[in-house]
C-alpha cells in the first residue's frame, strides 16, 4: 500500500527527512511517534502529495506521488489534520461531507447514505445543517473525520485525530480506526498519547531528528527505556505495572488495562491455592 524508498527531503535547505525506506501493507495499523519537529508532520504530507521529496520515492497504492496529482490520491488516501480548520472549506457540515465525496467522484446517488452514517459514527449526526466554524474545536475535528470517513479511503492517515477530544471521543475515535483497519483498511497514526498508541498499534515507527530509530512492535518500543528517553516518549502506565509486578506485557490490540486486571486475578488464585 504504502512504499518509502531512500527518501530525502530539505525545506528552504534544511534537512527534515533523512533517507528513510520502510513500506507498510494493506491492513496494518501503524503509530508514527516521536519527539516534536521529528518530521512525522512532513512525511505524512508525502503520502497526498503536499510534499514531493528531495530525493528518493514515494508510492502510494503503487502511484509515484511525483507523478500524479493530490486529487488522485485523495481517492485512496484520506488525512486528518492535526488542526481542523485547515481543511473546512464548506458553510454547513453536510455540505463539508458533500465535498470530498463530490472530488472523489462518489455518485451522487449515494452521497446521502454516506453523509447519515459518517456523521453517526462521528458523533455529529445532529449537527448536519450547523457551520462547522461555529462548533467547538472538539467537534470540527470531527467534521473533519466525517469527510474522510465518507470518501471510504483505503489508507486513512490519522495526525494527532484525539488532541481535542475527552475520553469518551478518544475511545470512539479510535475504536472506528481499528474496527476499519480490521475491514482490510490501513492505518497510520501519529500521536503523542502513548496510551493510545499501545492499545490499538500493532506496530510503531519511531522518527528522531528526521531519521527512523526504531520500527516494530509497541512491546519493544514500551520496554525500551533508553530509546523512550531519546524520543522524548512516555512509557504506558500497564507497562510500568507490568513491569512493576512481573506481568506479561499485553498484546498489541488488547485492552491493556482488562489484560493486566486479568494476570492480576490468575496470580491472586494461584497464591490462594
Amino acid at each position: 500500500m504504502i512504499a518509502v524508498d531512500r527518501v530525502s527531503t530539505s525545506i528552504k535547505k534544511t534537512p527534515i527527512l533523512r533517507d528513510l525506506t520502510f513500506s507498510i501493507q494493506r491492513g496494518e495499523f501503524v503509530a508514527l511517534v516521536g519527539p516534536n519537529g521529528a518530521g512525522k508532520t512532513t512525511l505524512l504530507k508525502h503520502l497526498n502529495g503536499l510534499l514531493k521529496p528531495s530525493s528518493g520515492t514515494v508510492l502510494v497504492s503503487s502511484m509515484d506521488t511525483r507523478k500524479v496529482k493530490t486529487s488522485q490520491l485523495a481517492r485512496c488516501v484520506g488525512f486528518l489534520f492535526q488542526n481542523p480548520d485547515r481543511q473546512i472549506l464548506c458553510t454547513t457540515v453536510r455540505e463539508e461531507i458533500s465535498f470530498g465525496l463530490k472530488h472523489c467522484q462518489i455518485p451522487r446517488e449515494e452521497w446521502e447514505n454516506r453523509i447519515q452514517r459518517s456523521a453517526e459514527e462521528a458523533g455529529i449526526a445532529q449537527k448536519l445543517d450547523r457551520d462547522p466554524l461555529l462548533l467547538t474545536r472538539s467537534r470540527r475535528q470531527r467534521v473533519a473525520l466525517a469527510s474522510v470517513l465518507a470518501t471510504d479511503p483505503d489508507i486513512l492517515v490519522l495526525d494527532e485525530p484525539t488532541s481535542a477530544q475527552d475520553e469518551t471521543e478518544t475511545i470512539r475515535m479510535m475504536n472506528l480506526a481499528s474496527e476499519r483497519c480490521k475491514a482490510g483498511k490501513t492505518i497510520l497514526l501519529v500521536s503523542h498519547d502513548m496510551e493510545v498508541v499501545s492499545r490499538y498499534a500493532t506496530r510503531v515507527i519511531v522518527l528522531i531528528e528526521g531519521a527512523i530509530a526504531f520500527d516494530g512492535k509497541p512491546q519493544q518500543l514500551f520496554h525500551n527505556r533508553e530509546l523512550l528517553a531519546r524520543a522524548s516518549l512516555c512509557q504506558p502506565q500497564v507497562y510500568r505495572l507490568t513491569e512493576a509486578l512481573s506481568l506479561t506485557p499485553p498484546a498489541a490490540g488488547e485492552d491493556p488495562v482488562q489484560a493486566l486486571a486479568d494476570q492480576i486475578e490468575l496470580r491472586a488464585r494461584k497464591e490462594a491455592l
